[in-house]
């Protein structure tokens, strides 16, 4: 069998029009326009060089069709956040930038990082996180516009955003029912979904983000899953300074639907983490410091859940000593 350092590694720079691909082990880089004779193109210099892995950046949605050309022809794919690639071109001293050298990049990172080795694709999971994408930015549209609404404006401006808002509003409730039917009509969405949604303070919109955004939930340990929430507190010392820890990272709609969760969870609706967040309170803890370490105590929880299978037990999740 190929041992992991000798599999062939394709890094994919994806543009509007265009790819450029590149093979670092094979010294071979080349550019596909994206038309149909493009991708077949690509494909057939896939095989060629025996590409056992293919790992492109997010680039707005232009990476899924060369993602699912690469996934036909039975290749693993990685999409990787574009942030890390460049801090990574950054640390190792290349600051030169354009197409054909980022591909080269994009493959040096794949062969760095092991986790850079193919993720369990689910079209399901796409479809649903991409609807609930559409969902936050529908909602943030209806959020300016009432905005909007808090400022003096004439008559025939205020009957518009009437107009919108409305149009709006009634399109957002037939988005969210349409989420909510793909989980109940998907079987294992169905299942996570009875499960996350039997903690007290957590509905549908929470439920279908973490299912959407979240796939590693019952799959990683505690530390992974808080680390890509982006609520794992870091250390920041050096030397005998002993700096505040904080939060960084992570995935940010992910995490701020989850914030607005706990606001309702941690404060009212869920016994176990109102004891929680009351007991940080009464340690001096700042009201945002006390929710961040509620939203982790959470996800933790959740990850459990999942693993094991199990709906909400508050006997399960008593309150322990951690901190914030």
């Amino acid at each position: 069998m190929m041992a992991q350092k000798d599999l062939v590694v394709a890094g994919v720079d994806v543009a509007k029009d265009k790819v450029d691909a590149c093979t670092r082990a094979l010294g071979s880089k080349q550019m596909f326009a994206s038309t149909e004779e493009g991708r077949r193109e690509f494909v057939a210099w896939l095989r060629r060089h025996k590409v056992a892995k293919v790992v492109m950046e997010a680039s707005g949605g232009y990476e899924r069709e060369w993602a699912k050309v690469a996934r036909t022809a039975k290749i693993d794919v990685r999409i990787v956040d574009p942030r890390r690639v460049r801090s990574f071109a950054q640390s190792a001293g290349r600051l030169a930038k354009n197409d054909s050298i980022d591909a080269d990049t994009i493959a040096w990172f794949a062969e760095t990082f092991n986790e850079a080795t193919g993720q369990t694709y689910d079209a399901a999971r796409e479809k649903l996180q991409q609807m609930v994408n559409a969902r936050q930015a529908t909602k943030d549209m209806l959020i300016r516009l009432t905005n909007q609404g808090e400022h003096e404006l004439p008559a025939a401006v205020q009957r518009l955003h009437k107009r919108i808002a409305k149009a709006i509003s009634t399109e957002l409730s037939k988005l969210e029912a349409e989420i909510s039917a793909l989980i109940d009509s998907t079987p294992h969405f169905a299942e996570l979904a009875e499960i996350i949604e039997s903690v007290p303070g957590i509905g549908r919109t929470t439920c279908a983000t973490l299912i959407a955004t979240m796939p590693e939930l019952g799959r990683a340990s505690d530390k992974v899953v808080t680390a890509l929430l982006g609520v794992a507190p870091y250390d920041d010392d050096s030397g005998r300074r002993r700096g505040e820890r904080h939060v960084k990272g992570g995935r940010r709609r992910t995490r701020n639907t989850l914030y607005m969760a706990c606001m309702g969870a941690a404060t009212r609706y869920n016994p176990v983490l109102k004891t929680f967040y009351e007991r940080l309170l009464a340690r001096g803890k700042l009201k945002k410091v006390a929710l961040t370490a509620c939203m982790r105590k959470l996800i933790c929880i959740l990850n459990v859940m999942i693993e094991r299978r199990q709906k909400w037990n508050p006997a399960h999740h008593v309150v322990s000593g951690s901190s914030a």
